[in-house]
């Protein structure tokens, strides 16, 4: 796949571009804590970074279906780097409160929406459909890797440079991202000049006839609700109030996360999967068999190591997904499909850490955690049932 030319570039471009971002979580909630010490605080400001990708970018997903995606994703990179260019000397000038770092992260999140479901809906232009499996696999160890670099970064950057000096450098990340896709030769693929509610309501309409799909994008939206609060807020109280540690561990246990969904992707892209519906909502289970006793730890190994392994089969809850989207919908929709996932994860994501804060202090971090993690084994069997009455394991798919 790496022969690929414009695969490759995609592949270098994005994995520089999550770099910036695993670097740029890890910084905007620890800035959060440090303000705030609060974790409602640290939640509100995730909720304001996520709450547009929501509202804005199933219509951002619209545009790319109608028009350019390359030249829209440049686009989003040049706005976003002007964005985050400003926060260095913000912070410089000790004008970086709570509320300008919650309303700069709304305003990146909101350029930025139109972003990913361009990008998933450009792979299968550059790729052939028998190898979307693996392409997206590796797209992800590429996008794991960086990011799981970003929160590591975070601790010795802090040590030896500056909190102005990580938000430089993920303001450097979209320049390289934007560079990387101004070199790519896609073919862009004329379509039909319709009105925005019409395109929206076509996209619908094809969705619907894809009861997999549907399944499978609605699973993972409500697992998100249930988990990513937890990985935020979560081990921010974990890290602060049973581990007594500082942004540096925070930062590393993240990192694990990702390391560990790392190698998930790289399993996953050399695999043959035979039912992408099926595994990717029964992944759900096993993350959640994990996700239950973390709130148990005492120790960042012990925490470490649950987090490995929650992190490992998380790869196989998205890379299935993504590819089942790209084989199922036809490129003129692809874009507002992977924008109905996108959004709902944008939605799940703000809205996951208010129940993460809100569960945390009324039943603590331990029984927070296992609220998550039974929840989403729950999940997980409603969801399987759900495929197999809806008759959507089809023959062709079913496992041996």
């Amino acid at each position: 796949m790496l022969r690929n030319r414009d695969f490759l570039l995609l592949f270098a471009g994005q994995g520089i571009s999550r770099l910036g971002d695993g670097l740029y979580t890890a910084a905007v909630s620890w800035i959060a804590w440090s303000l705030s010490h609060d974790p409602g605080s640290v939640a509100f400001v995730i909720v304001a970074a996520n709450l547009p990708t929501f509202l804005f970018t199933v219509v951002g997903a619209s545009y790319a279906d109608r028009y350019d995606r390359r030249r829209l994703m440049i686009a989003t990179d040049l706005g976003r780097f002007a964005l985050v260019a400003l926060a260095p000397p913000l912070l410089l000038a000790g004008a970086l409160s709570l509320t300008v770092l919650t309303v700069g992260a709304a305003l990146l999140s909101l350029v930025g929406a139109p972003f990913a479901p361009a990008r998933n809906a450009l792979v299968p232009r550059i790729v052939p459909a028998e190898r979307l499996v693996e392409a997206n696999g590796l797209l992800q160890v590429a996008f794991r890797s960086a990011y799981f670099v970003g929160p590591l970064l975070l601790a010795p950057l802090l040590a030896f440079a500056s909190m102005p000096v990580v938000l430089a450098l993920d303001a450097a990340t979209f320049l390289a991202s934007a560079a990387t896709l101004a070199r790519m030769r896609v073919p862009h693929v004329a379509a039909e000049r319709v009105g925005l509610r019409e395109d929206l309501a076509a996209g619908f309409a094809v969705l619907r006839e894809a009861p997999d799909v549907m399944v499978v994008i609605g699973t993972f939206v409500l697992a998100l609700v249930a988990a990513s609060g937890f990985l935020t807020v979560g081990v921010v109280a974990l890290v602060g109030e049973r581990l007594d540690g500082q942004g540096g561990e925070y930062g590393l246990l993240l990192g694990i996360a990702g390391v560990a969904e790392v190698f998930g992707a790289f399993a996953v892209a050399r695999l043959r999967l035979r039912n992408l519906a099926l595994t990717a909502v029964l992944a759900w289970a096993v993350l959640g068999a994990f996700r239950f006793p973390l709130g148990l730890t005492t120790t960042p190994a012990a925490a470490g190591a649950l987090l490995a392994v929650t992190g490992f089969s998380s790869a196989l809850t998205d890379i299935p997904l993504v590819a089942l989207v790209q084989r199922r919908i036809p490129d003129r929709h692809l874009a507002k499909v992977f924008g109905l996932w996108e959004g709902g994860i944008a939605g799940a994501v703000a809205l996951a850490p208010v129940i993460a804060a809100f569960l945390i202090a009324h039943v603590g971090v331990r029984t927070g955690f296992m609220l998550s993690g039974a929840g989403l084994i729950a999940l997980s069997g409603v969801a399987a049932l759900t495929l197999a009455r809806a008759g959507a394991l089809r023959p062709a798919e079913r496992p041996a």
